[in-house]
């Protein structure tokens, strides 16, 4: 089954990939922190209703669009994001690595200050190309 929007923005959309299963967030551009947070919790709410029927579900980011993230944005993935990520069973963290330098800063830092939590336990890890995040993800339900 082909991946399908399930909810469409200017700056990104989310997705369904049914093959891995698992919700996507592709980014197409720069979004700011209201634009960014609202896609992020978008995104999570449908997560929530479709693990309701599809179980385990993955998740993936594809950054190759996004730009920078600012530090306050990187602080809200961490104390606000994430643990509600969690909570839902949101485990591991398939990314695509972003076509610019900012993005890609933005995601290691994303992944490093991940990693560094002890209160909660999500495994982000980086690729080069959406199929070998896929793979990864798949392979980690």
């Amino acid at each position: 089954m082909a991946e399908s929007v399930v909810i469409s923005e200017p700056h990104g959309d989310v997705l369904l990939m049914p093959d891995v299963p698992c919700v996507a967030v592709r980014w197409h551009s720069f979004a700011n922190s209201a634009q960014f947070r609202l896609l992020m919790d978008e995104a999570l709410a449908y997560y929530t209703r479709e693990a309701q029927q599809t179980w385990p579900l993955g998740w993936l980011l594809d950054l190759r669009k996004m730009s920078a993230l600012l530090p306050a944005d990187q602080l809200w993935l961490e104390t606000d994001w994430n643990p509600r990520a969690y909570n839902m069973g949101v485990r591991h963290i398939g990314m695509v690595s972003s076509d610019n330098i900012f993005g890609r800063i933005a995601a290691q830092v994303y992944a490093a200050n991940t990693t560094a939590r002890e209160d909660y336990a999500l495994e982000p890890h980086i690729f080069a190309t959406a199929e070998e995040a896929k793979r990864w993800v798949r392979r980690n339900l």
